[in-house]
């Protein structure tokens, strides 16, 4: 019925007086325009004054309705939904077998009606019956482990993620998909990257900025060049696959410590930071990028090591930034700081004792830049000398949520001694760090 999708007042009217109910198809008249669709729910935050009509291209209106608008009931249809789907793939003997695990994000989601969302929907094998393509490239393996939205991911998932994705490779399949929500997706990336030590196969994690049900989905490149990479792809890392332009020709192959998401919506989100890209998709090829990668390697024994501490946090530098900040992490138990400071590497001088005291509280201090690219060098002006000799650990050109990450890693995982934690914080583990950033890396 009409008034249970959000309908009200006149437009509820309208549509009891000619018997219209969700998924009807209706023809509305307006000022000499004629818009023929379908009935849509309204959204719980949309105007109450609009009809909403799903348009025979796929995409949604909104119509205001007014003063000599009509409406008129053309046939009945059914409410908007998604058919759950149980088909298992196609099995092709001979070809790569490779694991699906889905955690949920957009890449496997749906159109929440109520509220005009996206919201976790789709189980992975419904990901392999909507792209039924993935039966030429592999052999399907897939499973649920999360239904989670990518803001929702704490660092116990990203522990479940990583034990889920040994557990698949030592069944000796050729690859791991990651299904993932694009928002944290590179802080999951660098979890992995760090915890799966010695990997023999490509962990490829896939995103999308926009859900599988709408037209102008990114899915399902992402998933099928996601798919090539993990099956015939050389390398043995932990990467991001992503759109690599607004159109649909390749899919871009980061490497999951120099990844960051930096468009909010567009397709081509994602970009490698201070490192070239790994490789690209095109078609069902892998054309590396680089010759700088850990290579597939069968004989490699993997070791899974997981544990992410959480009293670790990252503290943004702002003009007036509060030292009390500092301090209350300190009294609330925390381990460690990783700042995002300003240019070279530097906090304003009034954050100075603060940071001294959290040093003689034996936390582990960090610093990172919040420049996109170039490296942190706290050498050159006095305020990086007053904060390396407080105890701030300069961290190179390491990405702010990459040293989070490494960070609760290394006190989860490694060691819970302070000085021995800095000194694997400026360690690479996973090419995280590099020797030195040429001055002309920007974005592409």
């Amino acid at each position: 019925m009409a008034e249970e999708a959000g309908y009200s007042g006149p437009i509820l009217e309208a549509l009891r007086a000619i018997g219209a109910s969700v998924g009807d198809r209706i023809r509305v008249r307006k000022r000499g325009l004629t818009i023929e669709g379908l009935l849509m729910p309204r959204p719980a935050l949309g105007d109450p004054g609009c009809l909403v009509i799903k348009l025979d291209s796929g995409y949604n209106v909104g119509i205001r309705f007014e003063e000599g608008t009509a409406i008129e009931r053309l046939e009945a249809g059914k409410l908007p939904g998604f058919a759950r789907t149980h088909r298992r793939p196609i099995e092709r003997p001979g070809l790569p077998e490779v694991a699906l695990v889905s955690t949920g994000g957009t890449i496997a989601s749906r159109v929440e009606y109520r509220t005009g969302a996206v919201r976790p929907a789709l189980e992975a094998e419904d990901l392999y019956a909507l792209f039924p393509g993935l039966s030429d490239i592999a052999l399907v393996r897939a499973e649920v482990l999360y239904s989670l939205l990518s803001e929702d991911m704490r660092p116990e998932n990203w522990t479940g993620m990583a034990e889920k994705v040994a557990e698949h490779v030592r069944t000796g399949v050729d690859g791991v998909v990651v299904a993932h929500g694009t928002d944290t997706m590179a802080y999951s990336a660098a979890a992995l990257s760090f915890a799966l030590r010695g990997l023999p196969v490509p962990v490829v994690l896939v995103g999308a900025q926009r859900s599988s049900d709408r037209p102008s989905s990114d899915a399902a490149l992402n998933l099928l060049g996601a798919f090539v990479a993990a099956s015939k792809g050389p390398f043995a890392e932990v990467v991001v696959a992503m759109h690599e332009t607004m159109d649909d020709e390749a899919v871009a192959i980061h490497r999951g410590t120099r990844v960051r998401k930096c468009h909010t919506s567009r397709r081509d989100a994602f970009r490698s930071v201070n490192a070239p890209q790994l490789a690209r998709v095109v078609g069902q090829d892998v054309q590396m990028l680089t010759d700088d990668y850990e290579r597939r390697r069968e004989d490699r024994e993997l070791e899974v090591l997981a544990r992410f501490e959480p009293k670790v946090a990252l503290i943004k530098a702002y003009p007036g930034l509060d030292p009390a900040l500092i301090d209350w992490l300190v009294e609330a138990g925390y381990k460690g700081i990783v700042f995002e400071g300003t240019g070279l590497g530097h906090l304003g001088f009034y954050c100075l004792d603060a940071v001294r005291r959290a040093a003689r509280a034996g936390l582990v201090l960090c610093m990172t830049s919040q420049c996109i690219w170039g490296r942190v060098n706290m050498r050159v002006y006095e305020r990086g000398r007053d904060l390396l000799m407080a105890g701030v650990v300069p961290l190179a050109d390491m990405l702010p949520e990459v040293a989070l990450v490494k960070l609760m890693w290394v006190l989860g995982s490694l060691t819970d001694d302070p000085e021995e934690a800095k000194a694997l914080m400026t360690r690479p583990f996973a090419r995280e760090i590099s020797p030195v950033s040429p001055i002309t890396a920007r974005a592409p």
